[in-house]
């Protein structure tokens, strides 16, 4: 699936994408609650690079625990970034935000980063060296020493039982609301537009990317996050 079409389905989506995907909010929490502990060393004023940064989820999580924090949203679809602004103007926290529609390369120079996001966003990039590239170009970014904290479906798809974690986590998706014929272009998807690769061979991505060794911090499913350091410092 190519980018442009990838961008109108999440613009499609924006307006109930938070109600859609409610139910599945254990997940996420779990990811950010570990995640305070993965960038619990950064300064109090840290500068945060939310790459596909969507309706503003991490933001809005970290923002309210961390009031110095400031973020720079960067997210192709402008229906989604709406959705973030209205989420950080609610939240009394727009003001530490920077949202800019479009991909990373289209991103004006900024002082470096401490840290950044990119959740559930490389899994569409499917030629293993542009998925390197994409990981590159956010460490360009960062501090000597930045964090990445990311996440990815993950699986072996050959493995025997990946159709059987396939199944539990479409049956999760059923739970949370997901009607069946959603769930069948779920399946489709991850066959065709998601690269769904085994954990160790998307942490040699982000390793190729100029990365240290990723460890993966979390896992739920087929979602897998991992952290990630530049070298230096």
């Amino acid at each position: 699936m190519r980018s442009d079409e990838i961008k109108a389905i999440f613009d499609q989506q924006a307006p109930a994408y938070d109600d859609r995907w409610a139910k599945t909010a254990p997940i996420r929490d779990a990811l950010y609650f570990l995640l305070q502990a993965v960038f619990a060393d950064l300064p109090a004023d840290a500068r945060i690079l939310c790459v596909g940064s969507g309706t503003g989820e991490e933001i809005d999580w970290f923002a309210n625990r961390f009031p110095q924090w400031t973020f720079v949203a960067v997210e192709p679809s402008g229906v989604m970034l709406e959705v973030s602004r209205a989420k950080a103007e609610k939240g009394g926290y727009a003001s530490r935000c920077r949202f800019h529609e479009g991909y990373l390369e289209s991103l004006p120079e900024h002082d470096a980063f401490d840290a950044a996001t990119c959740f559930l966003v490389s899994q569409f990039i499917l030629d293993p060296q542009e998925r390197s590239d994409f990981f590159a170009s956010i460490g360009a970014r960062l501090r000597p020493g930045g964090l990445l904290a990311s996440s990815d479906l993950a699986s072996d798809v050959a493995s025997s039982g990946f159709e059987a974690l396939l199944d539990v986590w479409l049956k999760m998706m059923q739970v949370a609301g997901i009607p069946a014929a959603g769930l069948e272009q779920m399946r489709a998807a991850y066959a065709r537009d998601v690269g769904v690769l085994p954990p160790a061979r998307i942490a040699s991505i982000i390793r190729a990317g100029g990365f240290d060794e990723p460890v993966m911090f979390y896992q739920s499913g087929l979602i897998h996050a991992w952290f990630s350091r530049m070298p230096g410092k």
